[in-house]
C-alpha cells in the first residue's frame, strides 16, 4: 500500500488497486509444456527479460530424470498438450539437451527449442544430436532462433558485438542439415511491423533460409517488456472492452517447468515470463498447475493481454 493505506497496482492478487476484479485466466487448452533447461547463457544480453548470463544459474539444469518425470505427469493428466518447448539460458549450455529433446520426440511431441544458435549448439556432439533427431523425427523438431533484428548494427547493439555474424553461421549449418527453424525478433526499435518484416524477408531470401518472414508463427516479433513500465491492470472487465477472450492469453495454454537453484526439486511456473516471481509458482505438480492464473504483473498486461504475444508456437 501507499503511504494514504490504498493499494498501488499489481499489490493484492485478486483486487486492482481500483478496487476492482482482478482478471484471472484457466487452463482451458493446454498445447505447450515447456521446460527451462537452465538460466546460463554463452552470452549477456541488454534487456533480457530472465537476466540469463554465464554466471546467473537462479534456474539450474534440468535433468533427462526431471523432463521425463512431467511427461508422464502430461499422460497422467491428459492435457493433450501436442508441443514441448525448451527455453533457457541456452538450452545448449545444458548437456542432456539432446536426451531431453528425444525423450519428448519419442512419445510423439512436436519439439521447440529456443536458442541463440551459437557455439553451444555448434559443438560437435550437439551438431550430430540434433542431426540424428532430425533423420528419426523429421518435421517434428523446430529450432527458434533469437534475431532481434535483421540488421547486423541493431541485433549486435542488443546482444554483443559479433553475435549477428555467429548466430547467422549456425542457422546456416541448419539450413544445410534441412532443419526446420523459425525466428524470434524484437520490436524495440523505431519501425512499423511491416518494416522489421520486411527487412526479415530480405535476409531470409538472401541466406536461402526456408522462414516466412510474414508469418507471426515463424517469424515471432516480441514487444518489450518492462518491470517498471506504468501499464493498467487487466480485470474482468477488460475481457468485453477489449474485444479479448481469457483462452486467448498464454496461461490458458501453457506453463513451465523450472529447477530453482537450491530447490529440493523442479516446480511449476505458470508462465514462461516469471520465473523468480514466487507468486507464479503452481507447485510441484501439473496436477496443482491447473489452477486458475490472476493476472497480477505488468507482463500480463503489456505482454500477453495488451502486447498480444505468446512463445508457442
Amino acid at each position: 500500500m501507499d503511504g494514504t493505506g490504498a493499494l498501488r497496482k499489481f499489490e493484492d492478487p485478486r483486487i486492482t488497486a481500483k478496487g476492482e476484479e482482478r482478471a484471472r485466466v484457466r487452463l482451458t487448452r493446454p498445447q505447450t509444456l515447456w521446460f527451462n533447461t537452465g538460466t546460463l547463457c554463452n552470452i549477456e544480453c541488454a534487456h533480457c527479460y530472465i537476466e540469463s548470463s554465464p554466471r546467473n544459474d537462479r534456474l539450474v539444469y534440468l535433468t533427462l530424470a526431471d523432463v521425463v518425470e512431467y511427461l508422464d505427469q502430461l499422460e497422467q493428466r491428459g492435457w493433450g498438450v501436442q508441443e514441448i518447448g525448451f527455453t533457457g539460458g541456452e538450452p545448449f549450455m545444458n548437456p542432456a539437451m539432446i536426451d531431453m529433446a528425444r525423450a519428448a520426440l519419442e512419445r510423439g511431441y512436436r519439439v521447440l527449442i529456443l536458442t541463440n544458435a551459437m557455439r553451444p549448439m555448434m559443438r560437435p556432439k550437439m551438431r550430430e544430436g540434433l542431426s540424428e533427431l532430425h533423420a528419426t523425427h523429421p518435421g517434428r523438431m523446430t529450432l527458434r532462433i533469437s534475431l532481434d533484428h535483421w540488421s547486423e548494427e541493431l541485433h549486435d547493439a542488443e546482444r554483443g558485438a559479433g553475435t549477428f555474424a555467429r548466430t547467422l553461421a549456425g542457422m546456416d549449418w541448419l539450413r544445410d542439415a534441412a532443419i526446420p527453424m523459425s525466428v524470434a525478433g524484437r520490436t524495440m526499435w523505431d519501425e512499423t511491423e511491416a518494416e522489421a518484416r520486411a527487412g526479415y524477408a530480405a535476409l531470409f531470401a538472401d541466406r536461402g533460409y526456408r522462414i516466412d518472414a510474414g508469418d507471426p508463427a515463424a517469424t515471432v516479433l516480441f514487444p518489450e517488456m518492462d518491470e517498471h513500465a506504468d501499464v493498467p491492470e487487466i480485470t474482468t472487465a477488460c475481457w468485453s472492452i477489449l474485444g479479448k477472450a481469457p483462452d486467448q492469453v498464454m496461461c490458458a495454454s501453457s506453463r513451465m517447468v523450472v529447477r530453482r537453484r537450491g530447490a529440493e526439486g523442479p516446480s511449476v511456473a505458470a508462465c514462461t515470463l516469471l520465473p523468480y516471481d514466487m507468486r507464479f509458482d503452481m507447485g510441484r505438480s501439473l496436477a496443482e498447475a491447473e489452477a486458475d492464473v490472476w493476472l497480477n504483473h505488468r507482463h500480463c498486461a503489456k505482454f500477453c493481454v495488451l502486447g498480444g504475444a505468446s512463445c508457442s508456437a
